[in-house]
């Protein structure tokens, strides 16, 4: 088809120059530049577009030409890994979710750290405490209301062992020292409608938690981008966490 393409050009361009040979002078010159303006165009559009990424290459000691290409660096599972279908799809699920909780998790730790060391220094009086956490918790609503509520509830739970982790404090534990008893009771009730139970510790040893502990280490690594790469063929996608601490601060009577 080519082939067919560039004669039909020189073809064409030979017959645009016999014709103005047959002209005058002045006339047969513009001819023969329009004849070369079209040969030239015609050649543009003949050629092939340029797909893909080119290589490059580099010269080695005795002079021949090597051609080099990048690959991106992928994860190569440990040997003895064997896991049925259903369960490889929950594996990749876990770490879907995983993905877009964890960094919640490690904020969390830092706001939580901020929050005991203000009460330390700042809150010497109950109602002092407690105004300083009602504000944390309005802030908290606005920082994060929007990300938590477009979760799924599988998300939430990840999210629920990973703060535990992080925090060393189960989610029951958190809502009784910041809240108070009632509210931690109160939760714990909804937890229980889902089958779930708040006051479970995080156990990086045994069943879900020891799939997310492995996640965490590859993380902690520097390896995430490349193990999630080899599973889904795309980058992680990030997730933008606006503020990483709190401005909120004890709010004392003026006296």
């Amino acid at each position: 088809m080519r082939n067919r393409c560039v004669i039909g050009i020189l073809a064409l361009s030979a017959a645009l120059l016999l014709t103005g040979a047959a002209l005058p002078g002045g006339q047969a010159r513009a001819q023969s530049e329009t004849a070369l303006e079209t040969l030239r165009d015609a050649r543009q559009q003949a050629r092939r577009p340029v797909t893909g990424v080119p290589m490059y290459f580099e010269l080695d000691e005795h002079g021949d030409t090597v051609f080099m290409e990048t690959l991106d660096p992928v994860w190569i599972f440990p040997k003895g890994r064997r896991m049925r279908d259903n369960d490889w799809r929950k594996y990749y699920k876990l770490v879907y979710n995983f993905n877009k909780v964890y960094p919640y998790a490690l904020v969390g730790r830092k706001m939580m750290a901020q929050v005991d060391s203000t009460i330390a220094a700042d809150a010497s009086k109950r109602t002092e405490r407690n105004r300083y956490i009602n504000d944390v918790e309005k802030e908290l609503f606005r920082l994060f209301e929007k990300d938590i509520r477009s979760m799924t509830i599988t998300q939430g739970l990840v999210l629920m062992r990973l703060v535990d982790r992080e925090c060393g404090m189960s989610a029951f534990s958190i809502i009784k020292t910041y809240e108070n008893g009632l509210a931690a009771n109160f939760w714990q009730l909804v937890a229980k409608l889902f089958s779930q139970n708040l006051k479970t510790r995080y156990d990086p040893t045994q069943g879900e938690d020891a799939k997310i502990e492995e996640l965490c280490k590859i993380w902690d690594s520097g390896q995430w981008d490349s193990f999630y790469y080899s599973i889904f063929m795309e980058r992680p996608p990030k997730v933008v966490i606006q503020r990483e601490t709190l401005e909120s601060e004890v709010r004392k009577k003026s006296r």
